[in-house]
């Protein structure tokens, strides 16, 4: 017989991983602004063109690949969550704690175009440049973000398992 989860204190439990996420959306927003205020400081001794745009290719690259590569690591380690044993501890704790960190991960490898952007701008890029990687940081923070549903599958299949 399947378990029955309490939706209400999942979503209660999804406080820090919301936590992590808004975070890193600030942090994306600081260096826009930090950039947008300090511009030209910043671009002290810009690169060639031919080099920046050799570098920059190769970090949109890198960038658009993140998107599958965070997904299917993301799938991965939804499923060792919900299949590694758990022991002698409670079902709940082991649930939170293996979320967060699929988060964590999740948010951390998704954060990089925005890394990208900031130092395409740094090496002389224009503005434009750091916007573009930081709203394809900003579009993966929207796409995996925690969700309440994958938490309640996870919680459902330890809670089966700790009562087998």
């Amino acid at each position: 017989m399947p378990h029955r989860i309490d939706r209400q204190g999942l979503q209660a439990d999804l406080g820090l991983p919301w936590l992590i996420v808004v975070m890193a959306a600030v942090v994306l927003a600081a260096i826009v602004l930090v950039c947008q205020i300090l511009g030209a400081d910043l671009q002290q001794q810009p690169f060639p063109e031919a080099t920046r745009e050799w570098i920059r290719t190769v970090l949109y690259g890198i960038g658009i690949v993140a998107f599958p590569f965070t997904n299917l690591l993301r799938h991965v380690q939804l499923r060792l969550n919900q299949t590694m044993p758990i022991g002698n501890v409670a079902y709940g704790k082991v649930a939170k704690k293996r979320y967060l960190q699929t988060v964590v991960v999740s948010v951390s490898l998704i954060q990089s175009p925005g890394l990208y952007g900031l130092i395409m701008f740094l090496l002389g890029d224009p503005f434009n440049t750091l916007i573009i990687f930081t709203l394809m940081s900003a579009l993966g923070l929207y796409l995996y973000r925690p969700k309440l549903d994958e938490y309640e599958r996870l919680m459902v299949a330890l809670a089966n398992q700790d009562h087998e």
